[in-house]
């Protein structure tokens, strides 16, 4: 099939476009490259790969790329993935989310391309402490930019399905980790020590609690779960089956994998590390389960394997 992966050259989408031309498949990546080309570097372009940098949020840019490709599905990876950066500067999350949302789909109905893949987020449910979400839960309401644009893209994409009968699978997920991560406590701490090995700040107190998935992990569910699509929008909430990890735990890790001693953590103080963080929240991801697919990293252990991915990269 030919593919369109929009944000095929960030840190998830580089993975997915690993894995469908490893199954076969012709990909057209599409990015407008606001973390540059590295993570698909490794990849020749040629009769199964074709790369555009194109903002995305342009209509006809968009428009062009169906009218030339023939494409039969669309991975929607392109977003703002920065909340705190996202936060500062509120347009990023309406132009590169929601808006590239909006392009990709008009694109889809004009060309008559029925099945995507929407990458969203746990942000979508905003800040429900203590309850277990699931994928019906209502009264969700976002408490930062970034899951706001999720949640209205979300909306439209609901819109299309109804009023052009189209076919979309909606993974909801928390903090992926891994090969290629350009951001994050794991890289910021990584960075921290390089710079200085005898203390690290920490925001927040510590003690904020989240689930991290190995991005390897995320990808081999997309694929398993977008190999057909059924008609109408099934939505998943995507995690591990184990317990998140701390922000100190998180730190701790970094330390002891990086060999040093004696670190001090200095905390900035609070429950939260910026405005819009949520600082823990309770998943259900029975329904995910329920098709056989399972995480092979608990939360600790992908913490773990990206520390060693990124050392092993120089960073």
């Amino acid at each position: 099939m030919n593919i369109l992966v929009a944000g095929g050259a960030g840190f998830i989408g580089s993975h997915v476009i690993d894995s469908l031309l490893a199954e076969g498949h012709r990909v057209i990546c599409a990015d407008k490259l606001i973390m540059g080309k590295q993570n698909i570097e490794h990849i020749t372009e040629g009769d199964r790969f074709k790369f555009y940098e194109v903002e995305l949020a342009d209509q006809n840019k968009v428009d062009e790329i169906f009218a030339t490709e023939n494409i039969d599905v669309v991975y929607h990876l392109a977003a703002n993935s920065d909340i705190q950066k996202g936060g500062k500067e509120p347009g990023i999350d309406f132009n590169d989310t929601l808006l590239s949302t909006r392009a990709l789909l008009e694109g889809m109905r004009k060309a008559n391309v029925k099945k995507m893949f929407f990458a969203s987020t746990s942000a979508v449910y905003g800040e429900m402490l203590d309850v277990e979400l699931t994928e019906t839960t209502g009264g969700i309401m976002p408490v930062s930019y970034y899951g706001g644009a999720k949640l209205a893209s979300e909306a439209l994409i609901s819109s299309y399905v109804s009023m052009c009968d189209m076919s979309v699978v909606i993974f909801r997920f928390p903090n992926v980790i891994g090969p290629r991560l350009t951001h994050g406590a794991v890289f910021d701490f990584i960075r921290k020590l390089r710079k200085n090995p005898a203390e690290l700040e920490i925001l927040g107190d510590g003690t904020q609690c989240k689930p991290y998935i190995y991005v390897l992990d995320l990808v081999e569910v997309i694929m398993k779960l977008t190999k057909e699509f059924k008609g109408g929008e099934e939505v998943y909430n995507i995690s591990v089956t184990s317990e998140g990890t701390t922000v100190t735990h998180i730190a701790e890790i970094v330390v002891e994998e990086l060999g040093l001693k004696d670190v001090t953590f200095n905390y900035t103080g609070g429950d939260r590390g910026w405005k819009g963080d949520v600082p823990r929240f309770s998943y259900d991801i029975s329904k995910v389960l329920s098709t056989g697919w399972k995480p092979k990293h608990t939360s600790d252990e992908a913490v773990r394997q990206t520390v060693k991915d990124a050392i092993k990269a120089g960073m």
